[in-house]
C-alpha cells in the first residue's frame, strides 16, 4: 500500500468480482462513492460490455456481453480508506496484482482493451466567458469557475433567474465566447 498513498494521480486498476456480480458490485460502490462523498477519489466504474450479433430462425439479435466476466474496471486515486471500500465490496474478491498492492493498468493495456486516452484540449480557461451549446442549458452565457480534465467536466456560473447559479457541464457542452 505504501506506494500509493503520496501518488494521488487516478489510475485504471482492475477488480476480480464473484462472476455475475459484476454490475451490482459497480452500483454498490458508485452508491457508496455517493454516501461517503469520495468523488474526488473515484472517476470511473466500469464493466465493459461489447454487442454480439445472433441470427436465430432468420432474425437477427443483439445482445450485450461481458468482455471480462468477472471483472471490473475502476479508475481510482488508491489511498488506505478508497482501497479498503473496494476490497469490502460485497462481491469483490480482490485487486489484481501482486499480494497487497493493486498494480495500475498500463497505457498499453488500457489500449489494448480498446479505451483510449484522450487527451482533450480546451480552449478557454477559468474566468473565461462561455456559452452553453447543448443541453437544457442551451445559448445561457456564464464564467468558468473550475476545470477537471480527469472528468472531462467544466463549472460555470450561469446567471439563472437573476441568481449566479454554478453547473457542471462536459467540455463538448459549452464554447469560448
Amino acid at each position: 500500500m505504501s506506494q500509493g498513498d503520496n501518488e494521488l494521480i487516478p489510475r485504471w486498476y482492475v477488480i476480480h468480482t464473484y462472476s455475475g456480480y459484476e454490475n451490482k458490485v459497480k452500483t454498490d460502490l458508485e452508491k457508496t462513492v455517493k454516501n461517503r462523498e469520495l468523488e474526488e477519489f473515484f472517476f470511473d466504474i466500469i464493466v465493459p460490455m461489447e454487442e454480439q450479433i445472433e441470427i436465430k430462425d432468420g432474425k437477427r439479435k443483439t445482445n450485450l456481453k461481458k468482455v471480462f466476466p468477472g471483472y471490473v474496471l475502476i479508475k481510482m486515486i488508491v489511498t488506505e480508506k478508497t482501497w479498503y471500500i473496494v476490497r469490502n465490496t460485497r462481491g469483490v474478491t480482490g485487486f489484481v496484482g501482486s499480494g497487497t498492492d493493486p498494480i495500475p493498468l498500463t497505457e498499453d493495456e488500457i489500449r489494448t482493451m480498446g479505451f483510449e486516452i484522450t487527451e482533450i484540449n480546451i480552449d478557454y480557461g477559468v474566468n473565461d466567458s462561455v456559452r452553453v451549446i447543448e443541453g437544457p442549458l442551451k445559448d445561457f452565457i456564464g464564467t468558468v469557475t473550475e476545470i477537471s480534465k480527469e472528468k472531462h467536466k467544466v463549472k460555470v456560473l450561469v446567471s439563472m433567474f437573476g441568481r449566479e447559479t454554478p453547473v457542471e457541464l462536459e467540455f463538448s457542452q459549452v464554447q469560448k465566447i
